[in-house]
């Protein structure tokens, strides 16, 4: 529920529509932007002095894994600290939902690496959208592809059946009649990487139906990221959908510098009149489980059938000799593992923030050998930081007016269970290294560009009704910070941190969620569903 009339007042009003910032003042009642003038009349209304500050629509986290922490922490203090209001959620192919009866134990141990304090139960995904709990954000669902193959197909390779790829379409159908924004792929590990396109295409013509998106984690984001630009393409062209290729990068040594060419080929499709875009974080760094580092084979027949194999001699050998011919899956070359650093392990913590090149030289180990153990040893739940990708092309990407802005990251907080660990720093610092790195520093782009592609852009890619923008009618999620005060502290070997600005404060539905960088308690956040016409609310 809504409180009463609030009054932000001589702000510097940066709307999102791109347009640059006017000096001015936001009225919000009953939780959406009732005016937008100068010197509005306070009346009863609560004030918010913004002389100083930029105020802007709430930051849309188009690209988050928060599904896994946000029923664990539902304050999501690491991302409403950076201002964002709203974030989507079950990418790269992994969602909790739906789990079909009988499907728990698979799903839970598949996604161990990325949600190893989630408490998973069977649930349709109509169910968990009734369900999910109150957050202080706003929280738009996508059906992960890598769920519907484990619910269907288990961690089998190959192509589905007639059967299975119908009951796959059906379980799709069921959760966009229920309002799921559309389907997201990781088609870089198994089982999802076990798709082909005619596989991708059935499940596109599912989406076409309902006017539903499609986001992709790239089939190979190193060696071959280029055609698998081309096969994010096609599946626009073939299936007229929205296509949002997801955390953009060019990985590994040998694909430095490719930024520029995928940019300009996103560029030539929207020529065209496919509708496709992308999104990216500003750090050198990745993060995924350090299973799927190791070629996709690995992986194959699950869990215990993995953990079993890499304890196997021949295999190991095999696992050197490709990483030698063709770096790290899905990341190429890097210069050593020195480049590849624990961030959380269930079952090993006292290990977080450790490379595995000194945990292989404090082991007296070949590093593969000692990932192989170590893999072991964590059950499989390994989650690690890999620096492969350049800043040259960091910049490319966040200088394109665009691109857009995703932190690839939890909700997390710095205390509580999500504390543990060493995660990735975007998921503290995405929208203010931004902000204050490379717009207020570097100047690299205006602040009204980047305002736009964290904001208005992301809601039109959305297709979101009444976010994104500071206009009269619109929900009131706002953002208000100072742009000389506004940095991401968290770093790889202190990432708990949240950013500067002692006066950054973010409303979302017309609540204050933080308050002079203080969060309320406040859970004012809605589940987002998609309409049959394709757009959100």
């Amino acid at each position: 529920m809504t409180g009463g009339d609030i009054l932000v007042k001589g702000g510097l009003v940066v709307d999102g529509s791109g347009r640059p910032g006017e000096t001015g003042d936001v009225l919000v009642r009953e939780g959406r932007i009732a005016a937008l003038g100068r010197s509005l009349p306070q009346g009863s209304a609560k004030m918010i002095d913004a002389a100083g500050l930029a105020v802007a629509p709430g930051f849309i986290d188009i690209k988050t894994h928060s599904d896994f922490t946000l029923p664990i922490n539902p304050k999501a203090e690491s991302k409403v600290r950076q201002g964002v209001t709203t974030e989507i959620i079950g990418h790269c192919g992994f969602s909790v939902a739906p789990i079909l009866p009988g499907k728990l134990e698979l799903i839970r141990d598949y996604l161990s690496a990325s949600a190893p304090w989630l408490p998973f139960r069977e649930t349709s995904f109509p169910d968990y959208l009734d369900t999910f709990p109150g957050t202080a954000v706003n929280a738009g669902m996508l059906v992960g592809h890598h769920t519907l193959r484990l619910n269907v197909m288990g961690m089998a390779a190959g192509a589905p059946t007639p059967a299975e790829l119908a009951q796959m379409a059906a379980l799709l159908d069921e959760a966009l009649h229920a309002g799921a924004l559309g389907l997201s792929t990781g088609l870089f590990t198994p089982p999802g990487s076990y798709a082909e396109r005619d596989e991708i295409v059935a499940l596109g013509n599912v989406l076409k139906r309902h006017n539903a998106l499609y986001f992709t984690h790239l089939r190979d984001e190193s060696n071959n990221v280029i055609a698998a630009v081309e096969e994010a393409i096609d599946i626009a062209r073939t299936c007229a959908v929205h296509v949002e290729i997801v955390h953009l990068k060019c990985s590994g040594l040998d694909n430095w510098g490719k930024a520029r060419q995928i940019l300009g080929m996103i560029e030539q499709a929207r020529a065209d009149g496919l509708a496709v875009d992308c999104d990216s974080y500003p750090y050198a760094a990745g993060s995924n489980p350090l299973k799927n580092l190791l070629p996709q084979w690995v992986q194959s027949g699950g869990m215990a059938a993995m953990l079993a194999r890499l304890a196997e001699p021949a295999a190991r050998a095999r696992i050197r000799g490709e990483i030698e011919r063709d770096g790290l899956n899905n990341w190429g070359r890097i210069p050593s593992w020195d480049n590849v650093q624990i961030s959380i392990s269930p079952n090993l913590p006292q290990h977080a923030g450790e490379t595995f090149g000194a945990l292989a030289a404090a082991r007296g180990a070949d590093p593969v050998d000692a990932v192989c153990d170590y893999l072991i040893e964590d059950k499989g739940a390994t989650r690690v930081l890999i620096t492969s990708i350049s800043e040259d092309d960091i910049r490319e990407i966040v200088r394109s007016p665009t691109a857009l802005v995703g932190s690839d990251g939890n909700c997390v907080a710095d205390y509580g269970v999500t504390s543990q660990g060493m995660p990735h720093p975007r998921f503290y610092g995405t929208f203010p290294r931004i902000l204050g790195h490379y717009v207020h520093d570097q100047h690299l782009l205006p602040l009204e560009t980047a305002v736009h592609k964290m904001t208005g852009a992301t809601a039109a890619a959305l297709r979101l009704r009444d976010r994104g923008l500071l206009k009269e009618g619109y929900r009131a999620d706002i953002a208000i910070f100072d742009p000389a005060d506004f940095r991401d502290r968290a770093t790889y070997a202190n990432p708990h941190q949240y950013p500067t600005g002692l006066r950054t404060t973010a409303l979302v539905n017309g609540e204050i969620v933080v308050d002079n960088a203080r969060h309320t308690g406040a859970l004012p956040g809605a589940v987002l569903r998609r309409t049959p016409d394709g757009t959100v609310g």
